[in-house]
């Protein structure tokens, strides 16, 4: 029997829609519920404990909307607030280890980057999921805590000199290093593909998205959940909801309709 429920997925601002824009192809029937907490980004730069509390109270309002599962389209959540998922009533899905799964299946000298935001990277839980699935691994870690703002301003052009300069500056440690994988440990990261692949020649980027929409989907194959005549999102921001439609927009490839993104006040949930 087909689940008609939503799928919710939630994230800082606007870098979730890359895991959106994975999901709707992947999943083209399944109805998305999105919630971009823009009004408080970015995550990356706040302690633990208030990581947790924004975590939760993203969760909290999805479930408002009946969702059968939750995707932390975030790279800062998914790294140090998985224990506040445990007690969700539907399943949960984060990146980290999808994408870690993703890289040391792909590496083919055994060095893997990651880069992430500053909470990301001092987590280790990047370096720690792909010793743990392959020991023999190198990791090296750098954090980026410019490139999530420079998205939010929509500044992510590879022919934009401060986005190349700030690219070169981030990933000279990587590339030093000799890494031939890079994990985007931000879902804000995808963004800026075009301007790392042109400062890094020759590394394979490992998208989150693409291979947490690998998950899910095979996950609501084998547990009969899947939306057979679906295909609809809606979008919540908990600010500037005409900014996030401007670059939704750009970011899904696809033009968002009056109406389907709504501001909202997360903490009165």
């Amino acid at each position: 029997m087909a689940d008609k429920r939503p799928i919710g997925i939630f994230d800082s601002g606007l870098g979730g829609l890359t895991v959106v824009k994975e999901i709707k192809k992947e999943l083209p029937n399944e109805d998305i519920v999105y919630f971009g907490d823009t009004g408080r980004v970015p995550y990356g730069t706040r302690s633990v404990e208030t990581i947790k509390k924004y975590a939760a109270e993203d969760e909290k309002f999805l479930l408002t909307h009946d969702v059968k599962l939750i995707i932390a389209a975030c790279g800062t959540v998914s790294s140090v607030a998985g224990d506040v998922a445990e007690t969700l009533p539907v399943p949960y899905f984060e990146v980290v280890s999808h994408a870690c799964k993703a890289a040391v299946e792909t590496t083919k000298n055994g060095k893997i980057g990651v880069i992430g935001t500053n909470a990301t990277v001092k987590s280790g839980q990047h370096k720690a999921e792909i010793l743990k699935l392959n020991p023999d691994m190198q990791v090296l870690s750098c954090s980026c805590p410019l490139f999530v703002p420079l998205v939010e301003e929509g500044w992510y052009s590879a022919d934009d000199t401060v986005v190349t300069e700030s690219v070169k500056r981030y990933l000279k440690p990587i590339i030093d290093f000799g890494a031939d994988t890079l994990i985007l440990g931000c879902t804000h990261y995808p963004v800026l593909s075009d301007a790392i692949t042109k400062v890094f020649k020759g590394v394979t980027l490992i998208n989150a998205g693409t291979a947490i929409a690998d998950a899910v989907a095979e996950y609501l194959k084998q547990n009969g959940m899947e939306n057979k005549d679906g295909g609809n999102s809606s979008f919540y921001v908990s600010d500037k909801p005409d900014f996030f439609k401007t670059q939704a927009a750009i970011l899904l490839d696809e033009d968002i309709d009056d109406g389907k993104v709504q501001k909202v006040d997360i903490s009165k949930i």
